[in-house]
Formats: structure tokens, C-alpha cells, sequence
């Protein structure tokens, strides 16, 4: 994607800072340098490039340059029903979506009603209304999920969310749906299990609402 920007504005220092630290996480390093080179021409105060430039000299992306592309990878193997790819909404500033990195863990965290996505106790952004009303209930109920940097830019930020857990009372279903299923197939498949929790899911976020207002 950043490639792609520079295509079209090869003066564009965002995308440039951008795909200098991707190059870095890959530990294609000469790349990097050269690429924050490039910034430095354009900008020769950018401090983006000038500290990763010395990061780079003084070897201190050494450990992270042993990332190699087949561990980025196993983190996001997709398996149907158990993983999804997630937009974030309401995310965080630019300047603290730029330094995330693919492949860093996220925490899941709910509050309000809402799953908030959080790097240690940094606000990144929150999962959309529909996802986290379906998550809650199940992590309420003893299953557990990690969520892991897909892509991150300035106004986007996608996360890999994977099931690790499952309690006994879900275990017949899924933590996702697949985006291909049709509507109302899924409203089909669904509308009785939903009838029978309904009066239970109304309890739970009472008690929600509740917790909240304690607080």
C-alpha cells in the first residue's frame, strides 16, 4: 500500500516512515536505511527518520529483525468460524497508529457495552457495535480471544482476532460468521438459539449497565 503511494507522490514522508519501519520488521535493514534516506532528502529534520536512521546504525532493531515473514504470518492463519479481520473504529491519533507494527498483540477490553482495543494501556481504537455485542457474550462466559495488528495507517487500523478459548456452553458456536453467508441464512440459522437467549442476553447487559454505573 505504501509502495503505492510513493508510485503516485514519491515525496509523500508518511509513507515513506511507514515503509521504512515495515522493511525494519522484516529485517530487510538496507532497505530501511535507504528508504529513510529518501525521507531525509525530502525533510532533513524529520525526526521519524533521523531515529530510526540511528536505531538502524547503532543495531538496535537487531532482535526485532529476526522477525521473519513466516512468524508473521502464523499469527494470522485463518480458521473459519474462530477468526475474523476487524476495522477499528474510533481509532486512536495518527502518531500513535503510526508506531504500531504487524503482528503486535493487542488487549481486548470491555467496557460501556464496548470491546476497546488497547496496546498495554493505550487507547488504539474499539471493535464495531455488531462484533463486540457477539464476542461479549461469549467472553462474559469464560472464552477468551487475542487480537493481533493486521495493518495500520493513519486513518485505518485492522486486527486479526483469534479464539483461543472456548466454554462448554458455546461450544457449538461459532465466535464468527463468515462474511460470505448470506443474511438471512444466518437470521434462519440463528432465530431459534436467539429466541431462547434472548430474555438471557437482556440480563446480562442489565448487569452490565449496572457494573457501569457503580463505577
Amino acid at each position: 500500500m505504501n509502495k503505492s503511494l510513493i508510485t503516485q507522490n514519491p515525496e509523500d514522508i508518511d509513507a515513506l516512515n511507514r515503509l521504512g519501519l515495515a522493511y525494519t520488521i522484516l529485517g530487510k535493514l538496507k532497505e530501511a536505511k535507504s528508504t529513510y534516506q529518501k525521507v531525509i532528502r525530502i525533510d532533513p529534520l524529520n525526526p521519524i527518520a533521523l531515529r530510526n536512521l540511528k536505531k538502524i546504525k547503532e543495531k538496535k532493531f537487531s532482535s526485532t529483525a529476526k522477525l521473519s515473514n513466516s512468524s508473521i504470518n502464523n499469527k494470522f492463519l485463518e480458521e473459519p468460524g474462530k477468526t475474523k479481520v476487524v476495522e477499528l473504529v474510533n481509532i486512536a491519533q495518527p502518531k500513535i497508529v503510526e508506531s504500531l507494527r504487524t503482528g503486535q498483540s493487542l488487549e481486548l477490553s470491555i467496557k460501556r457495552l464496548k470491546i476497546f482495543a488497547l496496546e498495554g494501556a493505550q487507547y488504539i481504537g474499539v471493535l464495531p457495535d455488531d462484533i463486540a455485542r457477539r464476542l461479549i457474550k461469549f467472553m462474559k462466559n469464560g472464552c477468551k480471544y487475542e487480537a493481533y495488528v493486521k495493518s495500520a495507517t493513519q486513518h485505518k487500523v485492522t486486527v486479526f482476532i483469534k479464539e483461543v478459548k472456548k466454554s462448554t456452553r458455546y461450544k457449538d458456536q461459532p465466535s464468527f460468521t463468515s462474511i460470505t453467508d448470506s443474511p438471512l441464512v444466518l437470521e434462519k440459522s440463528e432465530k431459534i438459539k436467539n429466541h431462547v437467549e434472548d430474555h438471557e442476553e437482556k440480563e446480562e447487559e442489565e448487569d452490565y449497565v449496572e457494573e457501569e454505573v457503580r463505577e
